[in-house]
């Protein structure tokens, strides 16, 4: 999540949080100013918990960018040994961040069950909607460093152009499927100004 998704995100929660403070009590005609009716409160803890494992992630993401550069250098000069090398570690950092992904997901699906407003479990479907797509995606980058490190690992010229092929093909549905989450949680973000503005 980029920083501006995050600080929108955070926006609005504090507008949930501070509409849901002030809504009309149902038994008395004054506003309750600090107490709630619902779970607006636990479910922005769990949001926010869920932000502290997507952080994790984005600095997972970012410390190991440059290895897919190092990986499309190394099948170029056919470099077996640092092919496996790299993937080897890829696969370890793409199920950590799936593990992470899961749980945000996880907690994000708690929160949107929770008693709270409508909006805001609009708000939180599409987020983890988003999210979900962004596993897939993950999960179609690792089945891609899975199958190229196994055609590297054989040696055989044709399992290698074979695992090239398919690493491309799933490359580009990571690529595609990630498009298609961003555009999900944009919705999301839409959906939070909008609420802003009511």
């Amino acid at each position: 999540m980029n920083r501006v998704c995050f600080k929108i995100t955070l926006a609005a929660l504090a507008f949930l949080f501070i509409f849901s403070a002030c809504q009309k009590n149902e038994t008395s005609e004054s506003f309750d100013v600090l107490s709630f009716s619902d779970d607006t409160t636990a479910a922005a803890e769990l949001v926010s918990q869920a932000n502290e494992d997507l952080n994790k992630i984005k600095v997972m993401y970012k410390k190991n960018e440059v290895h897919r550069e190092e990986l499309i250098a190394a099948m170029g000069a056919k470099d077996t040994e640092k092919v496996k090398k790299i993937t080897d570690d890829l696969v370890y950092v793409i199920n950590d961040g799936m593990r992470l992904g899961e749980e945000a997901v996880e907690k994000i699906g708690k929160a949107r069950d929770m008693n709270i407003g409508e909006d805001f479990k609009e708000y939180l479907s599409l987020k983890e909607e988003s999210l979900e797509k962004q596993l897939e995606a993950f999960e179609n980058l690792r089945q891609a460093v899975r199958i190229l490190r196994d055609g590297f690992g054989t040696n055989d010229p044709k399992q290698i152009e074979q695992g090239q092929k398919v690493f491309k093909e799933k490359d580009e549905n990571f690529v595609k499927t990630m498009a298609e989450a961003k555009e999900i949680s944009k919705k999301a973000n839409e959906l939070a100004k909008e609420s802003f503005k009511k």
